[in-house]
Formats: C-alpha cells, structure tokens, sequence
C-alpha cells in the first residue's frame, strides 16, 4: 500500500490516476496513523511552499516526514520542501536535504514548463533514465548539490531533477503526467525504492 500526503495543496488527483492506472493501491490521508500503514510514501507538489508548509505544521506531519523510516518520494514541491529553505515566501522547509530552493532568474519565462530532458544518467536501482523527456512545470528549483542524481537544463540554468538522500526520493518534474516514462520511474520507486 502506497499512502499519498494530503496537505491540502500538490497535485493528488493526477498521483492517484497513475496509481490506479498501474493498478497499485494507496491511500490518501492527512493522518500520519493511516500514512504509518503504508509501505511507501508519496508527497505529490504544486501550489506555494509557505502555505504547504503551514498545512505541514497544523496537520502535524512535520516531525513524522522528517523521522520517518519509509521510502518516502517528494514530486515537484514535494521535492523543494525536502530542503532546508525555499526563496518562495521566504519559507523554512523540512531540513531533510541540505540546500537552498531558489527563483529562476526573472530573464527566463517562468514556469518553466513543458516537457524537458534529464540530462545525465540517473539510476533508480541500476535502471537508467539517460536522455529521457518528462514533464515539468515549476517557478523554482534546487541547484546542483550532493545529493543530485540527475540534472535538467532550462535555457542556460541546469538543475536538481532528481536528488536522493537515504530513503528520501526527490523528483522536479511530474512522473505521474509523463506518460509511459514516468510510469516506469513510479513503478521503479513503488517496487524498488
């Protein structure tokens, strides 16, 4: 059983689509009771890091993502919030991940969005990614760091696209509306992460 965070904010109709569409079952759920029953967890994103995180704090989920134990995958804002700060808001994040989440410069269109290649290998349990289109669609990102896996380049601006620390997964782009690739990575990641 896969548990999705709900925070009321992310992107969980499109998660749970692809969930159902690969006949996987999950629950979704605010109550880290229910979430704790769950083999895998999934923190889906969109929306602003600031209201996510307050969403976090009140629902009391905070100090269980950060001490959790599971194979735990943050999509998109999901990913940013694993970080220790966010330009957006000005917003401290959860501290999983050291590093800073920061603005594209206001020379690029923002969102980046579309569909964008990783650049680099990427290896989720020796499964290779390399060159691979996914979809994205974000106003911020995570720079290179230690922890990155793979890196995606938007105009002159290359880019966290996956980061791994531990058992924390972390994803810019969207698997769950990347078509049969993300599939691929979400099934890598549900059967292997």
């Amino acid at each position: 059983m896969i548990g999705i965070i709900n925070y009321d904010s992310g992107n969980t109709r499109s998660v749970q689509n692809a969930l159902e569409r690969m006949g996987v079952a999950y629950i979704l759920s605010d109550q880290k009771e229910k979430l704790e029953t769950c083999a895998k967890i999934i923190f889906p994103g969109v929306g602003a890091a600031r209201s996510a995180m307050k969403s976090l704090r009140e629902k009391e989920l905070v100090n269980w993502i950060k001490n959790g134990k599971k194979p735990f995958l943050g999509i998109c804002l999901g990913m940013q919030l694993l970080f220790d700060f966010s330009e957006e808001g000005a917003t401290q994040c959860l501290g999983i991940i050291p590093g800073k989440v920061q603005k594209f410069k206001p020379t690029k269109k923002v969102p980046h969005m579309g569909w964008n290649r990783i650049n680099y290998q990427c290896a989720i349990n020796n499964e290779p990614f390399h060159k691979e289109y996914f979809y994205f669609v974000h106003s911020y990102f995570v720079p290179m760091n230690a922890y990155t896996t793979a890196t995606c380049e938007y105009e002159d601006e290359m880019f966290s696209a996956i980061v791994k620390k531990d058992h924390f997964w972390g994803m810019q782009f969207h698997p769950e509306k990347s078509g049969d690739i993300g599939q691929k990575i979400l099934s890598e990641f549900i059967n292997n992460g």
